[in-house]
């Protein structure tokens, strides 16, 4: 089974407002990501910190909440935190700064995850095109999870993995980053466009 796990509990400090919250087309950034998670895991794991209170009392989705109490010590907390929550399970990491990633960009990566055969000490991350950056949301096989150290960066989780994995998307919200104001708009302006 495959847990979807969003990482929700930064302070949002650039932002001016908790990412969670910040409003997309009506619906909040959180809620959006969640449309399209629970396709994959019926009660996404929704780790929060800074803002959890408010978060929990304002978004009314299907989804677990965890309390990450170590949240100002970065992101790979928040993960750990998750975990005690779904050990032994691999998982499909969204961070909550890519509220706009498609059901197909999902779906997809669950495909490929599956047709690599759920390696248990695997990597898989999208990347836009052929030539692009790598994106997210990212999938981790549980044994490879089984190492997660709270006080390192994902980046060293990652080094461990056995197989890397890429999937080819042509999604670019696999790169969003909502950190700023100006990343707030630029979600906003995408979203009015396709509608």
């Amino acid at each position: 089974m495959l847990r979807a796990i969003v990482l929700a509990a930064g302070a949002s400090r650039r932002l001016g407002e908790p990412k969670a919250l910040a409003d997309l087309g009506g619906r909040s950034a959180l809620e959006r990501l969640l449309d399209v998670l629970t396709a994959v895991d019926r009660r996404p794991l929704v780790v929060v910190g800074a803002h959890a209170n408010e978060i929990c009392a304002r978004v009314n989705a299907s989804c677990e909440w965890v309390h990450n109490e170590a949240w100002a010590e970065g992101r790979t907390t928040s993960l750990a935190a998750a975990l005690l929550h779904a050990p032994d399970r691999d998982a499909l990491v969204a961070p909550v700064d890519v509220p706009l990633v498609t059901a197909e960009t999902v779906a997809g990566l669950v495909r490929a995850w599956r047709e690599a055969g759920e390696p248990e000490c695997g990597w898989l991350a999208p990347r836009l095109g052929p030539t692009g950056r790598y994106g997210h949301p990212v999938l981790i096989g549980r044994k490879l999870l089984a190492r997660l150290d709270p006080r390192k960066d994902l980046r060293t989780l990652r080094a461990e993995a056995r197989p890397l994995l890429e999937w080819i998307s042509s999604d670019p919200a696999i790169l969003d980053d909502l950190d700023t104001p100006q990343d707030l708009a630029r979600l906003r302006e995408r979203l009015a466009l396709e509608s």
